[in-house]
């Protein structure tokens, strides 16, 4: 069996997921193009590739038609060069990096690009209108919640405070602030020329100035949901809460986003082939699923199953880039594998830079990378949290570490 290296990496900046966004005027497939055309500004052969393959949560309009293949072909790739779509909700993106190194290191593919995009601003959440969304039948029988009262439901279940979640919220603000002004973020982000002429490179979300006192006088995001049936059915699935408290905000909960991201990956035969230095090596991945009510917890289970599996512990990992699919589900990461602010999220995560679904994933394996190369770390993980109940974990070791 061969062993799958990341190669390079690219991603947009992330733009509001509205139509006051930035992106908002760039198609998703443009934004794939766009990245395509930068791998190969940076060294990558296209006639090399042998797969492209992208996640997109919601594949209807601008993201269906098997986006990837259209965008390989708009990127000027070649006609031999295939595409697929893959979906996995919240875990597209890196679902498309796991199963891409698991074809390679089965032998089926030898260079490959992964990733993801999601325009939520040109193709909103649930505008594919899918059962799990739109049937009530199917939401009861399912028991299906919207995420935000499953994570109250999860905040409420650990006896989560106000406080607490709201002093996360703060420092992933801060924690992303203060990476761009590092420079973190350079080696990464491709420039993107917007319609008017000017060039968007900064992910447009994070707010510095956030304190606990302006979070304070938010008001919870999903008490209205909850009044409107959503509490009762996630009740019915565990009345041992009692009561849902509803303590998430807008600022403790992950802001819609729009944005790409893409990962060379490759054996080391056609690494060396196509002059590309191995980055790090794709130890393993997990998918798992649980509880669709509970929901955000199969990210974290999906971490503990991959690191297990590699005979590693928690205390092997230098850096846990955990989707913020909330604030409660960090500070439940943080407390079960002991991942403090210094590994967890050491930049900022979704709630401050903002969550495109389809390319989160793709932007957490890569933000890992490039955090094990500042901090000449050894082991990375990345994980997200989808709905009904998934979740998917990408384990990296970085080379000469």
């Amino acid at each position: 069996m061969a062993d799958a290296y990341v190669l390079d990496y690219v991603r947009t900046a992330r733009g509001k997921g509205s139509s006051r966004g930035s992106l908002h005027g760039v198609s998703p497939v443009d934004l794939v193009v766009r990245l395509q055309r930068a791998l190969t500004e940076r060294g990558l052969d296209p006639d090399r590739v042998d797969d492209v393959v992208v996640g997109s949560a919601s594949q209807v309009d601008e993201q269906g038609a098997d986006l990837a293949r259209t965008a390989t072909l708009l990127a000027g790739w070649g006609h031999g060069v295939p595409g697929g779509t893959v979906n996995r909700f919240c875990a597209s993106g890196i679902d498309a990096v796991a199963q891409t190194s698991a074809r390679i290191r089965a032998g089926d593919l030898g260079l490959a690009v992964a990733g993801g995009v999601e325009s939520v601003s040109r193709v909103p959440m649930f505008s594919d209108r899918g059962p799990l969304w739109n049937d009530p039948e199917t939401i009861q029988r399912i028991g299906s919640v919207h995420m935000g009262i499953a994570a109250d439901l999860n905040a409420t279940l650990d006896g989560r405070t106000r406080a607490e979640l709201d002093a996360y919220g703060v420092e992933t603000q801060t924690k992303a602030a203060a990476a761009w002004d590092r420079g973190v973020h350079d080696r990464s982000v491709v420039p993107v020329e917007l319609p008017d002429g000017t060039v968007f490179a900064r992910d447009e979300l994070i707010r510095p100035g956030t304190t606990l006192d302006k979070l304070a006088r938010m008001p919870a995001a999903f008490a209205g949901l909850g009044a409107d049936g959503q509490d009762a059915i996630a009740l019915a699935a565990h009345p041992e809460a009692g009561k849902i408290e509803h303590l998430h905000t807008v600022g403790t909960s992950p802001a819609l986003a729009d944005g790409a991201a893409l990962l060379v990956l490759g054996d080391a035969e056609q690494a060396a082939a196509a002059g590309l230095r191995p980055r790090a090596r794709v130890l393993g991945s997990a998918t798992v699923s649980t509880d669709p009510v509970i929901m955000l917890t199969a990210g974290q289970q999906a971490i503990e199953k991959v690191i297990a599996r590699a005979g590693l512990t928690p205390a092997d990992i230098d850096v846990f880039e955990f989707a913020e699919a909330f604030a409660a589900l960090c500070l439940r990461l943080r407390a079960d594998l002991d991942a403090g602010p210094e590994r967890m999220n050491p930049n900022g995560g979704t709630i401050a830079m903002g969550h495109a679904f389809g390319a989160t994933g793709a932007i957490m394996v890569g933000g890992c990378l490039e955090e094990l190369e500042r901090r000449d770390g050894r082991y990375g993980v990345a994980a997200v949290s989808g709905a009904a109940g998934l979740g998917v974990a990408v384990l990296i070791e970085r080379m000469d570490a």
